[in-house]
């Protein structure tokens, strides 16, 4: 019994340490993990105060020899006042705009040259895109949409007729007359008159845009500076393109 004994002992000794060294090694884990969770834990809050935004901070600069001063967040700021002229030529490009896409309306039904859809679409797109822009432009600073319509003297004049009467105000508009013979023309007559009364109808809109920077006072506004520039650039490149399709398909006007 004490051989055995002897012999059992040392292997008991042993798987005690054994269990110890185990017992011991996970609650070294458990206080890692918990030291790792709250580290965790911290940083994340750290973090969260270190990304939280600031709130913004508007400084308005003093005079000469004045210090600055910072305005409280309530603040709101203001759009820059405009000129009348700012105001007439916005109202005036939006019924200029508007026969245009009028014009290109008729293009599907009226001839099947290609060149010309493409065309009529892309100028379709730009200045109808340019209308509702000109729209938010004039609401944002409280101006009408459309200038005052002029007095009619005969009670009996249909719209239509009242609105072309008011759009032949502005420079390079089609007349009623040049209207109605586009409505009435087919094929190569129709692309004929349509690519002459819309390079007539773009070189409008360029004295327009030249009237306005002649102007004291008038084009300082940013939106309306880089909206008119691109109007002079985008119409004079299309007025080109028109000019060469005439130059490659010459079409005999009617006696």
């Amino acid at each position: 019994m004490v051989r055995y004994l002897q012999r059992v002992k040392p292997l008991y000794v042993r798987r005690t340490c054994e269990i110890r060294v185990v017992l011991s090694v996970a609650t070294c884990s458990c206080a890692l993990a918990a030291a790792s969770t709250f580290a965790s834990s911290f940083s994340l809050r750290v973090c969260a105060q270190q990304t939280e935004p600031a709130a913004p901070v508007v400084v308005q600069p003093g005079a000469p020899g004045k210090p600055t001063r910072v305005l409280p967040p309530t603040m709101k700021g203001t759009l820059p006042p405009i000129s009348p002229a700012d105001a007439q030529f916005m109202q005036g490009m939006i019924m200029h705009h508007a026969q245009a896409v009028e014009m290109t309306a008729l293009i599907e039904s009226h001839t099947d040259n290609n060149d010309l859809m493409s065309l009529g679409a892309r100028i379709s797109r730009s200045q109808s895109d340019e209308i509702k822009f000109m729209k938010r432009w004039l609401a944002s600073r409280g101006q009408p949409i459309s200038h005052a319509m002029p007095d009619m003297r005969h009670e009996n004049v249909s719209h239509e007729n009242m609105s072309h009467e008011s759009m032949a105000l502005m420079p390079g508009m089609l007349t009623s007359e040049q209207m109605e013979a586009l409505r009435k023309a087919k094929g190569a007559e129709f692309d004929h008159l349509f690519l002459k009364g819309m390079i007539q109808h773009h070189g409008g809109a360029l004295t327009m845009v030249k009237d306005l920077f002649d102007t004291a006072g008038a084009g300082q506004d940013a939106e309306l500076f880089n909206f008119a520039t691109d109007v002079d650039s985008g119409q004079r490149a299309e007025i080109r393109i028109m000019q060469n399709m005439l130059e490659r398909k010459p079409l005999k006007e009617k006696r």
